[in-house]
C-alpha cells in the first residue's frame, strides 16, 4: 500500500504502464532523492548537476541534423513530414570528463525566438543554460518516465549495456507552443549518494 508521498511521486514520475523487455516502470521509493528531483524538476538539470558534481558541465554535441519526421508527434502538435532538427548530446563534467546524462532533442525551429534558435544551433552550450541567459520563459510537461537497459548507450557511461538508464521525456512549452521534446537518461547507478 502506497502513503501520500509514494503515491504524489508515482503519480509524477508515470504517464501510462506500458512495459516492455527494454522500459519499465520505476517505483519512485526506490530512488534516491536526487534521482526523483531530476525525474520531476521543472529547472534545468544542468544547474542541479553542477552542484552535485561541484564541477561545471560543459555540453558534448553528438549528432545534430535537420530531418523530416517520419511518424506523427501528437505530443508536440507535429505530424509526419514537418521538419525539425534531431539533436543528441551528453552532459559532461569539465574536470572528470565523466558523462552524467545523454539527451535526445527534437526542437521546432519555427517555433523559436531567432536568438535562442542561433544560440542552439552555433554554440555548445546546455539548453537550460540559453534558456537563462536569453530570459526565456518556460514550461515543462512531463510525458513519461521510467527505466530501460542502457544498451548502445553503456560506453558513453563506462556501464555494462544490460545495466539499467532511467528516462524521462517532457515537452517545453514557449510563448504557449511545444518547442521542444527532450529524453534525459542516466545510470541507475548515477546520483545515489545522500545528502
Amino acid at each position: 500500500m502506497m502513503n501520500g508521498k509514494t503515491a504524489f511521486l508515482a503519480s509524477a514520475l508515470r504517464k501510462n504502464l506500458q512495459v516492455s523487455p527494454q522500459r519499465s516502470y520505476i517505483e519512485p521509493s526506490l530512488l534516491s532523492t536526487f534521482q526523483r528531483i531530476l525525474l520531476t524538476t521543472n529547472g534545468t538539470i544542468t544547474d542541479m548537476i553542477e552542484a552535485y558534481s561541484g564541477e561545471q558541465i560543459k555540453l558534448v554535441k553528438l549528432s545534430e541534423e535537420i530531418i523530416n519526421l517520419e511518424r506523427d508527434i501528437p505530443e508536440m502538435q507535429l505530424k509526419k513530414g514537418d521538419e525539425v532538427v534531431e539533436r543528441k548530446i551528453l552532459l559532461r563534467g569539465s574536470i572528470s570528463q565523466r558523462n552524467y546524462v545523454y539527451a535526445d532533442s527534437i526542437l521546432v525551429l519555427d517555433r523559436l525566438e531567432n536568438n535562442v534558435r542561433e544560440e542552439l544551433l552555433n554554440t555548445k552550450k546546455p539548453i537550460g543554460k540559453v534558456w537563462v541567459e536569453q530570459k526565456v520563459a518556460i514550461f515543462k510537461e512531463n510525458i513519461d518516465s521510467g527505466r530501460e537497459v542502457a544498451s548502445h548507450l553503456a560506453d558513453y557511461f563506462q556501464i555494462q549495456p544490460k545495466e539499467n538508464l532511467i528516462f524521462r521525456t517532457y515537452c517545453v512549452i514557449s510563448n504557449k507552443q511545444y518547442t521542444m521534446m527532450i529524453t534525459e537518461k542516466f545510470p541507475e547507478s548515477y546520483f545515489q549518494r545522500i545528502f
